[in-house]
């Protein structure tokens, strides 16, 4: 029992869903939109808008609504902004 629960810590510190690659995809109403494309945008405009420069941002929360065609996002808890689903 001990060896199988050190390789399930092992595996957790290691590998397994923690390290897998990810890819995720919104959609909705025949649209879809990835996250790291919406990410990309997001930088985009921060930077292209809001006055923000890249090494600035140290956390992003992303709200996606595609019912309202909206991603908004707040950048360090300060910054908010919109961009088209």
């Amino acid at each position: 029992m001990a060896r199988k629960i050190s390789a399930m810590r092992a595996e957790e510190k290691l590998g397994g869903f923690a390290t897998a690659k990810k890819h995720i995809t919104v959609q909705y109403n025949e649209r879809e939109r990835s996250v790291d494309n919406l990410l990309s945008l997001i930088r985009r405009d921060a930077i292209e808008n809001r006055g923000i420069t890249d090494d600035d941002i140290t956390e992003v929360n992303v709200y996606i609504k595609p019912e309202e065609n909206a991603v908004y996002y707040v950048i360090n808890n300060k910054v908010q902004g919109q961009i088209e689903f």
